[in-house]
């Protein structure tokens, strides 16, 4: 399959955390789109932490697009100079106020493939442990959870734990003998 051509571009939104082009695109099989939408963010890390005592730590805090808590895995924007893992780590102890000293790599995939050109970059880490207070942004308020691995997939199911990419990312956890659901 071949790609669209971009025939025409401009930025409709331009704030520090996202971008959204308008674009006319020129499709290969000869039709045309005369208006579609680009979002453009920053790339995020995020980290599935397992404690000492085998529970996963979680953060719940409120997320306006879906108008309610969101049950998540730490995250947050990559920032410049950063390597993902970095990020990662920084996000981890800044939400939580945990550390872990085993890193492994998880999974870094597109958040929204359609329209959306940032990508996810989610870790493993394991032996995490309480080593600070939280440090959060002003536009923060996060309430740490830890989670015993068998209450997720019913959390999941119950719809407490909403962010389609961390449910992605905690299943691969699972199938990769990482973690243990049951």
């Amino acid at each position: 399959m071949k790609p669209w051509n971009v025939t025409q571009s401009r930025a409709i939104v331009a704030r520090r955390w996202l971008t959204v082009h308008e674009q006319r695109i020129a499709l290969p099989h000869g039709g045309e789109i005369e208006e579609f939408h680009v979002i453009e963010a920053p790339d995020w890390a995020s980290v599935l932490a397992v404690t000492e005592a085998g529970q996963v730590v979680f953060v719940d805090q409120y997320r306006h697009g879906a108008a309610r808590v969101s049950r998540e895995l730490p995250a947050g924007v990559i920032d410049a100079g950063e390597t993902a893992e970095q990020a990662a780590r920084r996000e981890l102890e800044e939400e939580t106020g945990f550390v872990a000293e085993t890193w492994l790599p998880l999974l870094t995939t597109n958040t929204e493939p359609s329209r959306h050109t940032n990508r996810a970059h989610f870790f493993f880490a394991r032996g995490a442990r309480l080593a600070s207070a939280q440090r959060m942004d002003p536009a923060e308020h996060i309430h740490v959870a830890l989670v015993e691995p068998k209450e997720i997939v019913p959390a999941i199911e119950r719809g407490q734990i909403i962010h389609g990419v961390h449910v992605g990312a905690i299943l691969l956890a699972a199938r990769r003998g990482l973690l243990s659901l049951d």
